[in-house]
């Protein structure tokens, strides 16, 4: 089992920047690939950024690459997102996940989700 916290959301000015983290509790947090997705109201959630176990392959999303930084420091159990540079269409819940099954970008192979937090850009 997996236990993940997100924080760091907030209210930010576009073109302005965010670092959200996410604690994970539970099984050995070197041992699976962490991810994050995010969900605009009326919208699917959808793939931003993943990290392998170790930290030295990371995946984006189109829209965010150049942008967001996707890193994780195993010994704190966390993850993190910076976030630069944002846009209103950035404007989400932003939500970790842990232990993909199979392909990093699909959300339905994660196993483990956090709470989510709540990111706005004002134009």
């Amino acid at each position: 089992q997996v236990q993940l916290v997100e924080s760091g959301g907030g209210l930010v000015q576009a073109g302005g920047s965010l670092r959200l983290s996410c604690a994970a509790s539970g099984r050995t947090f070197s041992t699976y690939a962490m991810g994050w997705f995010r969900q605009a109201p009326g919208k699917e959630r959808e793939f931003v950024a993943a990290i392998s176990w170790s930290g030295g392959s990371t995946y984006y999303a189109d829209s965010v690459k150049g942008r967001f930084t996707i890193s994780r420091d195993n010994p704190k159990n966390t993850v993190y997102l910076q976030m630069n540079s944002l846009k209103p269409e950035d404007t989400a819940v932003y939500y970790c996940a842990a232990d993909p099954r199979s392909s990093y970008y699909v959300r339905a192979n994660y196993i483990y989700w956090g709470q989510g937090t709540q990111v706005t850009v004002s134009s």
